[in-house]
C-alpha cells in the first residue's frame, strides 16, 4: 500500500504541474460591441479551426439578432474543395452580461456551450478576431472574402501577442462570387 502512494506521487505531481503550466491569463476583449452593427455577413480569412471547420472553404459566419436578443450564428462553407456541395452549421450565441457584448458563450446542439470573446474589431466594424482564453481556437474574419497582406500579418502580431501559437494559424481558401444564395436569409429563432 505504501509503496502505492509512494509511486503515485509523481504522477500526482507532475500533473498538478501540468496543470499550473496550462493555465493562462485571460485574454481581455474590446471594450465594447455594437451588436446591431457586428450582425450580419463575415467571411473566415484566417483561422485555428474546430473539428468541424477543418479544411472549409469558402467559410462565412452570419449573425442575426432575434427577437430574444440572443445571437443566431450560422457557419456556411464547402468541406475540403470548392466543389463540394455547401453546409450549414447553427448555434447560439449568448452575451455574458457585463462584459459590453464582447464575450458570448455560443451553444451548440442544445447542450454544449463555447467561450467566444472579440479580442480585437476594426474601427469601422470591417475586421474581427475572435479568440478563447484556452488559445485553442481562433477565427479572423472580415465583411470581404479578402484582406490586405499588411492586415493578415498585423492579425498574426496581434495574435501572438495574446499568446496564440501563430504557426497554428491557417489561410482559408476563399474564392467568391458563389452563385447560390448564403445563409444570410434566415429567419426565426434560434437554433
Amino acid at each position: 500500500m505504501r509503496s502505492l502512494a509512494a509511486s503515485a506521487l509523481p504522477l500526482l505531481l507532475a500533473l498538478l504541474l501540468t496543470g499550473c503550466a496550462e493555465a493562462r491569463t485571460p485574454i481581455p476583449t474590446v471594450q465594447s460591441v455594437d451588436l446591431q452593427r457586428f450582425m450580419g455577413r463575415w467571411y473566415v480569412i484566417g483561422i485555428i479551426p474546430t473539428r468541424f471547420e477543418r479544411g472549409s472553404h469558402n467559410p462565412v459566419e452570419t449573425y442575426r439578432l432575434d427577437r430574444k436578443g440572443n445571437i443566431c450564428t450560422w457557419y456556411r462553407y464547402r468541406p475540403d474543395s470548392f466543389d463540394a456541395p455547401v453546409k450549414l452549421f447553427g448555434s447560439t450565441g449568448l452575451v455574458v452580461p457585463g462584459t459590453g457584448n464582447a464575450e458570448w458563450k455560443v451553444r451548440f446542439f442544445g447542450l454544449f456551450k463555447a467561450q467566444y470573446k472579440i479580442g480585437w474589431l476594426a474601427e469601422d466594424y470591417g475586421q474581427v478576431l475572435v479568440v478563447r482564453d484556452a488559445r485553442d481556437y481562433l477565427w479572423y474574419m472580415a465583411r470581404t472574402p479578402t484582406v490586405p497582406e499588411s492586415d493578415y500579418q498585423a492579425m498574426l502580431a496581434r495574435a501572438g501577442t495574446l499568446g496564440y501559437d501563430v504557426a497554428r494559424i491557417q489561410r482559408v481558401p476563399q474564392r467568391w462570387p458563389e452563385t447560390e444564395a448564403g445563409a444570410d436569409s434566415f429567419d426565426g429563432e434560434c437554433k
